[in-house]
């Protein structure tokens, strides 16, 4: 059900495996700006890129799901 209403709104499959790299990407660039940008040391930067990396593999299962769903 949300498989299918999320692809009545217009997202695509490819949509959500660009939002996983892109996600990859952002979790390095949050980790290397949290480092450099805060006093709190690597113990931040680590969380702040763990956090933002833990979103990827909910891009790519949605993008599989929607994969099988445009096969159908």
């Amino acid at each position: 059900m949300i498989v299918k209403s999320l692809n009545a709104s217009g997202l695509r499959s490819e949509h959500c495996y660009t939002a996983g790299f892109a996600s990859i990407a952002a979790s390095y660039v949050a980790w290397a700006v949290s480092e450099q940008a805060e006093s709190a040391g690597v113990d931040r930067a680590d969380r702040w890129g763990i956090f933002v990396g833990h979103w990827a593999p909910t891009f790519f299962a949605l993008g599989l799901a929607l994969a099988n769903y445009e096969r159908d």
